[in-house]
């Protein structure tokens, strides 16, 4: 019978340069430029104005407790995430920093799990206010929460209008103590900044009007990453940043703003390479027909991974720093490449499909633009199934 048992040499070959078991596919992530992003937006902001780092959404893809604990070590002042079970997860890593939830909790059981860990809730209605308070009463404990305004978002927050007696209601609960108020911009991208400079006021106004009252907020934020890049006005005591911390651009006009460098990269394995001849079909539906003889390889990687159908025969990807067209439909577990000028091409090479090779780089940005979404989206779109590694 044939020894099936791998060599030591054998085992050491399935190792790649992370540490990790050799995969398929798999998400790099560049700690280092995570780092130099942070340090590079603390350095725009004034003094007195702290970084949040938003990792929700498991961090937009990039993995949530690795970019949190590099984030903190690098300058940011605490977390931001969408839901409780993000929050916990956070906490069940050993991070102590503060964590605003940024999502709606209506629930006694939801406010008793952030009371546990420690969360820090955003509450958006006297409903909510009440709920919460009635529930920390039988706890006996106390929390800080944070009041959002809706000042044209039209998404989650008590009419801006209504900010004073909101804030009243809650300074009069005796669980609940008043963090910070807070709102979200709808346009800050845009370059008409006719619709944030509208929001801007509202909360200026609002704010005043707390003030009048007798009211001060501990802290005012407003900014999201586009914000943050857009106008120093808006940066108050916190700016909540996401998608700049990941190294891109919330908008082309604020690209020369400040230097960011992409954490992100999505690499695969080449899996076969075969010759076909003309008139062969490659792939579901036959949308590529090889016009001529070709040489063809297929990776390790497909729609079940993140990679969306919708770019199918219209993305390339970058093989030993030149870029290789995909063809064929886009499968779920594995995409063909037409590799006819790279004829030495060897089972096993590592293809990069959003990243950087030699001097070529392709980004979330232009898979965006192929596809008429965001970037935000590319990101958030990579599945778990291909493991995250530091590097």
């Amino acid at each position: 019978m044939q020894n099936l048992t791998p060599t030591a040499s054998a085992m050491h070959s399935l190792w790649d340069v992370s540490g990790g078991l050799c995969q398929r596919a798999w998400v790099e992530i560049d700690r280092t430029a995570l780092s130099h992003n942070v340090r590079q937006l603390r350095q725009f902001l004034a003094p007195h104005t702290q970084l949040m780092a938003v990792v929700k959404a498991d961090a937009y893809g990039h993995g949530a407790i690795m970019v949190a604990q590099t984030a903190l070590e690098s300058g940011a002042a605490g977390l931001c995430v969408a839901t409780v079970e993000e929050g916990i997860q956070i906490r069940e890593a050993g991070i102590e920093a503060p964590i605003l939830l940024l999502g709606a909790t209506n629930t006694p059981e939801q406010v008793r799990a952030i009371a546990y860990w420690q969360l820090e809730p955003t509450i958006c209605t006297p409903q909510q206010a009440l709920i919460f308070s009635e529930t920390l009463a039988g706890v006996n404990t106390s929390l800080p929460v944070h009041l959002k305004l809706d000042t044209g978002m039209s998404r989650l927050g008590m009419p801006w209008q209504e900010a004073t007696e909101f804030a009243q209601l809650v300074q009069g609960l005796r669980h609940l103590k008043i963090a910070s108020i807070y709102s979200h911009l709808a346009t800050a991208d845009s370059l008409d900044p006719t619709v944030m400079n509208q929001q801007h006021q509202r909360f200026e106004v609002a704010i005043s009007q707390l003030n009048t009252a007798g009211i001060i907020p501990p802290r005012l934020h407003l900014a999201n990453s586009a914000a943050t890049l857009a106008d120093p006005k808006l940066h108050y005591d916190l700016v909540r940043v996401g998608l700049a911390l990941y190294g891109l651009y919330p908008a082309e006009h604020l690209q020369d703003v400040i230097h960011l460098k992409p954490v992100m990269q999505v690499k695969a394995r080449v899996t076969q390479v075969k010759t076909i001849p003309a008139g062969t079909g490659v792939s579901y539906g036959y949308k590529f027909i090889a016009k001529k003889q070709m040489r063809l390889a297929v990776v390790g990687i497909g729609y079940a991974d993140g990679i969306p159908r919708l770019l199918s025969n219209k993305m390339t990807v970058l093989i030993r720093g030149q870029k290789v067209q995909q063809i064929g439909a886009i499968t779920m577990d594995q995409l063909m490449l037409d590799v006819s000028e790279i004829p030495d091409l060897q089972t096993g090479e590592v293809i990069t499909l959003i990243g950087k090779d030699g001097d070529v780089e392709i980004s979330a940005d232009d898979w965006a633009n192929s596809l008429g979404t965001i970037s935000w989206e590319i990101l958030c779109s990579f599945k778990h199934r291909l493991p995250r590694v530091a590097v």
